[in-house]
């Protein structure tokens, strides 16, 4: 075969030229730092690329956008529920000092100056937010756990579903008309003796709200021991009216007194309802006690009746809106519809918010009210001794005012020992609910851990991603620093080579 220069010249260009596109390709690498600049350039680096820069993306958002978020809310719960328990402590210490009595009247008035305060801040640490989020109040998180104001005609038809084990017993003293007593009243209008005043012992069922509309009657439904559905329409009764709601609770009677939200059971109703039971093997509750009511004022840190009980209301827009229905059909799994979770991992999430409900509960409020309500009675009977003594002091033979004397000192050792009484019950009961704020703490501890544990793995994921991505899309450096020394020498060869066979023709041997 003959061998033309131009044959050679044509080899040497293509020879040359794919010199200088191995030349380019090895200098485009060291440049790039990566194999491929285009998936023409080796299509399984390339597909195997795409996976792992989508997984490495999806660890990365895990990684550092929503355990970061998860973690916030769950400090920012955790905050709020250590100063619950704070709070409730407190409430609990207080409680102790006045079991074992008070030495001073100023040593009483700090105790309950101190409860008023810690009884608004509990509430109103449940409105505690995370970017503009209340972290308490379920999937309303645009809706605080309290009232932020008062607010009046604003009616909620509120359904309580307890059991008997919410009925306790209340010692009520009837001290007549003492409360009315002043120095100058004392030996005339107010004619109390001692015989008049007493004591006696009132079952009763409390609201989780006080101030109540009196308008509207409650109802109250249980279940019979032969499975029958009965109620009870209550009596309304002031605590102003005469007799008194709490001497009105007699027989079948049930009393509803809308000032202080409680219904007084008579003997009959006690027992009836005392008498109701769950049979576990039925899916209905026959234990259930079922109390529903109407109340339309509401004072600022009031607890929102949409966070723990079944409850209709109408919003700004003056539309009728039913919270929490399933509720009645005992379908308690409608509080999962509350449950925020965040993804945190492939197939992973945890929930990271914690119910206004399962911190604490209304009855909470309720048991500082009746401490409160206790130590005003006590100072009201003392302020009414007071006013004789002085009285009697410029005149000591008045037996008017010996008589409302020996009435007054009654009524005081009566509430002195009611109020003592109390205290030593809400030792208990603060203790319980110290537990249920401690029990959230525990939950959110333990969903913070479980956070932590998927973090550290995707620590590790992470870094996993982005050695396996290096490795099928990075070069070696050094290797290909020396095949381009190589490509460059072979590509300078070639043009020194080319360039002597071109200088000789044919024409150089004729």
């Amino acid at each position: 075969m003959r061998i033309t220069n131009k044959i050679i010249s044509n080899n040497s260009v293509t020879n040359i030229n794919n010199n200088k596109v191995l030349e380019d390709k090895l200098n485009t690498q060291l440049a790039t730092g990566s194999k491929v600049t285009r998936p023409s350039d080796d299509p399984v680096v390339a597909i195997r690329a795409l996976r792992l820069r989508t997984n490495l993306s999806q660890v990365n958002q895990y990684y550092t956008k929503n355990i970061p978020d998860a973690n916030s809310w769950l400090d920012v719960t955790e905050s709020a529920i250590n100063t619950v328990l704070s709070i409730v402590e407190d409430m609990q210490a207080n409680c102790t000092k006045g079991s074992v009595g008070f030495d001073t009247t100023e040593d009483r008035d700090k105790v309950l100056q101190n409860l008023k305060a810690l009884q608004e801040e509990v509430y109103a640490t449940g409105d505690a937010d995370y970017a503009g989020r209340f972290v308490f109040a379920g999937y309303r998180t645009n809706t605080s756990v309290t009232f932020g104001k008062a607010l009046t005609n604003k009616p909620y038809s509120i359904t309580e579903q307890v059991d008997r084990s919410v009925i306790d017993e209340i010692t009520h003293v009837d001290v007549d008309k003492l409360d009315e007593l002043t120095e100058y009243n004392a030996d005339t209008t107010i004619t109390t003796m001692e015989t008049d005043i007493s004591s006696y012992k009132v079952h009763r069922i409390r609201l989780s709200y006080d101030n109540v509309d009196k308008d509207v009657v409650p109802t109250l439904q249980y279940t019979d021991g032969s499975g029958n559905p009965q109620s009870y329409t209550p009596q309304t009764v002031s605590l102003y009216d005469t007799p008194e709601p709490y001497e009105q609770a007699t027989g079948n009677k049930v009393i509803f007194v809308p000032e202080t939200g409680e219904l007084l059971l008579g003997e009959d109703a006690y027992q009836t309802l005392m008498d109701t039971r769950d049979d576990e093997s039925t899916e209905v509750n026959e234990g259930e006690i079922r109390i529903s009511y109407q109340k339309s004022n509401w004072e600022a840190k009031d607890l929102r009746p949409e966070h723990f009980f079944y409850c209709e209301s109408t919003n700004d827009d003056g539309v009728n809106v039913v919270y929490n229905e399933k509720y009645l059909t005992g379908d308690k799994d409608d509080d999962a519809n509350q449950y925020i979770s965040y993804d945190v991992g492939f197939n992973q999430s945890v929930r990271v918010n914690t119910l206004a409900k399962e911190l604490f509960s209304p009855s909470m409020g309720r048991d500082i009210d009746d401490i409160i309500r206790s130590i005003e009675d006590v100072d009201m009977i003392e302020k009414s001794i007071t006013s004789i003594k002085n009285r009697l002091a410029t005149e000591p033979d008045n037996q008017d005012l010996k008589d409302r004397l020996a009435a007054a000192e009654k009524s005081s050792v009566m509430l002195n020992d009611k109020m003592q009484k109390l205290f030593e019950k809400s030792i208990t009961k603060m203790q319980g609910h110290h537990d249920q704020a401690n029990d959230a703490l525990t939950e959110t501890g333990n969903r913070s851990s479980r956070v932590e544990l998927v973090s550290n793995r995707l620590a590790k994921q992470q870094a996993n991603f982005k050695n396996l991505s290096s490795e099928n899309e990075d070069i070696d450096m050094a290797e290909v620093a020396v095949d381009l020394s190589s490509v460059e020498l072979a590509y300078q060869a070639a043009l020194m080579a080319t360039g002597k066979i071109s200088q000789t023709t044919l024409l150089n041997y004729l």
